[in-house]
């Protein structure tokens, strides 16, 4: 065979290839989009979320082509959400849930503090516009347009709770600090208490309090321990 008919098949050889390749990218950026677009409105994407298809820049393009096409919202950098739309305009998520599907895409742990915390048991009305969140992932901020997220790393042993509501009166309990702890605040610490179905976890959850907490809550929740 000619060096000539050589290089004829070679240069067929790469067009073919050239088209395979990109008939290939056709097909992933179709089906993300499909993906999205069947998926719950609400929810939140990450390039990590399209892991299977072991190509990050060509995710990264389509997750940006959907953002331009207005089907997605960028949040913050590599951060998309598929909004709900009402009447009202677009229903962005609280920084709560951000936050919480960034920890799950790290598959780190994290718990909101603070004002985040004390809005979250109902103790304060007010939504925060900067949450600080403890996490055994990586220290960092995220801005999400006029909002923050602070994620702090944090020891593991502070994050070992297993329930959801009892953790959260701990961390505001000592962020108050004990001299801070009025009737007043108590009362609605109890009620918070009285209402949670955690009786699983309260048990693991409680011998974790310092000391003094677990002497202000043990009268509360006694009755709803399985064993201490």
């Amino acid at each position: 065979m000619s060096l000539q008919c050589v290089r004829k098949i070679a240069y067929i050889s790469d067009i073919i290839n050239v088209n395979n390749l990109s008939l290939q990218k056709e097909s992933i950026s179709k089906r993300i989009r499909e993906a999205i677009l069947s998926g719950e409105k609400g929810r939140i994407y990450f390039v990590k979320d399209f892991a299977d298809y072991k190509n990050d820049a060509l995710v990264t393009k389509v997750l940006y082509r959907l953002e331009k096409n207005k089907i997605l919202i960028r949040l913050a950098k590599g951060i998309y959400l598929y909004p709900v739309v009402t009447c009202y305009g677009i229903y962005y998520p609280s920084l709560d849930y951000i936050a919480k599907s960034i920890a799950k895409r790290d598959k780190a742990k994290v718990m909101p503090t603070g004002s985040a915390a004390l809005n979250l048991l109902g103790i304060s009305t007010q939504v925060p516009m900067n949450a600080v969140y403890l996490t055994t992932g990586s220290s960092r901020v995220i801005k999400i347009g006029k909002r923050k997220i602070t994620f702090k790393r944090s020891a593991p042993k502070n994050l070992e709770y297993e329930g959801t509501l009892f953790p959260l009166v701990v961390i505001v309990m000592k962020e108050l600090g004990e001299k801070n702890i009025d009737a007043p605040i108590m009362k609605q610490i109890e009620k918070i208490l009285l209402k949670i179905d955690e009786q699983a976890t309260l048990s693991h959850d409680i011998a974790l309090a310092p000391f003094w907490i677990r002497s202000l809550l043990l009268p509360i929740i006694r009755d709803k321990i399985i064993s201490v």
